[in-house]
């Protein structure tokens, strides 16, 4: 008992886990994650993609970018999502191997 105590993270970090993966787990955000996996696409573009509003699409992006699991580059009027980093995209291969082992 006394090493899974030493073992735990702090309560923050426990959180922040947490709400990562509460984000992560609605399908359409789980969805515009694995898109922008493949490339950057702006909000129309997500949009056509899902089948689903603009203004759905920026609320989506607004909660992914508090969470530091997107961020965005302006390009005149245009506003560009890419993932913010590689360990967004470890997170998704690594649970998508986990997804694919259980079939």
């Amino acid at each position: 008992m006394r090493a899974a105590r030493r073992g735990l993270a702090d309560r923050e970090t426990v959180f922040g886990l947490a709400e990562t993966f509460k984000v992560l787990s609605d399908p359409t955000r789980l969805t515009i994650v694995l898109a922008l996996q493949r490339s950057e696409l702006c909000v129309l573009d997500i949009a056509s993609l899902l089948g689903v509003s603009e203004s759905a699409v920026s609320h989506q992006m607004r909660l992914l970018k508090a969470l530091r699991l997107v961020k965005h580059r302006k390009e005149g009027k245009m506003v560009f999502y890419s993932l913010d980093d590689e360990h967004i995209e470890d997170l998704i291969r690594v649970a998508q191997r986990h997804v694919g082992e259980r079939r």
